[in-house]
């Protein structure tokens, strides 16, 4: 199944770090990043902090190897990482599997 990854950073330097791994070991097609801000509860505190989005654009049989490749590199204890099946354009979402398998 194709989907997107959802991830989440402190700053686009981690991001791009993340992204440029992914895409060079084909475990992503492509990966979009954009700043947003997020409201959060951690260790019982309520936080607010900006942060980085990433949708990682793959095929699922990679979601195992992607979630290595991001706790190696993510910067934070515990990072959001989730997977949201996708349907589209049959063109684009072809590319996607060839360029993440």
């Amino acid at each position: 199944m194709l989907g997107i990854v959802y991830i989440t950073v402190g700053d686009m330097k981690n991001a791009s770090e993340i992204a440029k791994e992914l895409v060079s070991r084909r475990l992503a097609a492509c990966v979009n990043m954009f700043p947003v801000s997020s409201i959060y509860r951690w260790n019982e505190n309520i936080e607010t902090q900006n942060e980085i989005a990433m949708l990682v654009k793959t095929d699922s049989s990679r979601l195992d190897e992607i979630i290595t490749v991001v706790k190696i590199l993510h910067t934070y204890d515990l990072p959001a990482i989730e997977f949201w099946g996708i349907e589209g354009e049959q063109e684009y979402l072809n590319w996607v599997h060839v360029n993440s398998s």
